[in-house]
């Protein structure tokens, strides 16, 4: 039986920790400390996140990285992204050539800009690249642990490598497809979550359908403008983790990222916003990566922009929503 290890004990981690243990999978939850492990081996359950999901009788939870990743064939990643690397290096030098790498965590480091599968190549020399795999599309954790049906999208170098995955994950409820582009499938989920914060901006401002469904959709052609500059298949953003992920973020109530946006239209600043939040909003850091990078590579970005202003520069957010209006007519594309 394949074995696999979730690393992050986040909604997301244990959420994949959890579907899988229910396909009869042998799955183990790595958490931080032996006080985290005590209590999510007396609750049987993540009280913090997910107080309503028992956790299935064959879910191992564990603090030792030796005995859960040196005996899993498929590892995955779900951190926020700020703490990847931090994560990543703590257990490096458990990995050997025999591991499957999952990156399950989306967004863009902020002080380098680089990719989530980037910072695991850098900070794990004993994988080969291409058993590095990133996994991304439209997935609400709250619906998905309810077991609602969800699609996402497993991407590797070699697709013999992101089928093995697939074969392993796939289920009746959480649907994988596989692509061999890395680079698009966490270029989507990374940037989409800028869009959501406009869009989520757009509805605290009231401004309505018409001015939403405009944001998700250039917003769509920013991510596929920069996406394509650096490397990716521009078919990709019509995908799941593409316009997929974008359509859920972008409308959902569950979102993070559109929570965000509807909190900076109402006036809140930056700190109070983040100072309530439970979990991590990764368009915020996105935002911070991604502008030096368009900017390097001379990409047109005017919402990835308003968004910046509004967040760092304390910009007002319906003088930046005027503004944007009041670019100059283009041909769309």
């Amino acid at each position: 039986m394949t074995k696999i290890c979730v690393i992050g004990t986040t909604t997301w981690g244990t959420t994949l920790a959890v579907i899988n243990s229910n396909r009869d999978l042998e799955v183990t939850l790595l958490s931080r400390s032996p006080e985290e492990t005590d209590l999510l081996k007396k609750n049987r359950k993540h009280l913090r996140f997910l107080p309503d999901t028992p956790f299935p009788d064959n879910l191992q939870v564990t603090d030792c990285a030796d005995s859960a990743i040196g005996s899993s064939k498929i590892i995955i990643f779900a951190v926020p992204s700020h703490a990847l690397r931090n994560n990543v290096a703590k257990v490096s030098n458990h990995f050997n050539g025999n591991h499957i790498i999952v990156s399950a965590t989306k967004g863009l480091e902020a002080h380098t800009g680089k990719r989530m599968s980037e910072i695991i190549k850098e900070e794990i020399q004993s994988v080969p690249k291409d058993q590095i795999c990133v996994m991304s599309g439209p997935n609400l954790a709250s619906e998905i642990i309810k077991g609602k049906p969800s699609s996402t999208v497993v991407a590797s170098e070699d697709l013999n490598c992101s089928t093995f995955v697939q074969s392993k994950l796939n289920s009746s409820k959480f649907r994988i497809y596989t692509n061999t582009d890395i680079i698009g499938v966490e270029i989507g989920g990374a940037l989409k979550n800028i869009t959501a914060i406009a869009a989520g901006i757009s509805d605290g401002l009231l401004l309505g359908d018409n001015a939403k469904a405009s944001i998700i959709t250039r917003g769509l052609a920013e991510m596929s403008r920069l996406g394509t500059c650096l490397g990716a298949d521009k078919l990709t953003f019509s995908g799941l983790a593409g316009m997929g992920d974008l359509i859920a973020t972008c409308s959902s109530d569950l979102s993070r990222n559109r929570r965000v946006g509807i909190s900076l239209a109402k006036g809140l600043s930056l700190s109070q916003i983040t100072k309530e939040m439970d979990n991590v909003a990764e368009g915020i850091s996105t935002t911070k990566a991604v502008i030096p990078i368009a900017q390097k590579h001379k990409i047109e970005f005017p919402i990835g922009e308003a968004v910046y202003s509004i967040l760092f520069n304390g910009s007002n957010p319906s003088k930046v929503a005027e503004l944007l209006m009041e670019r100059r007519p283009k041909q769309e594309n």
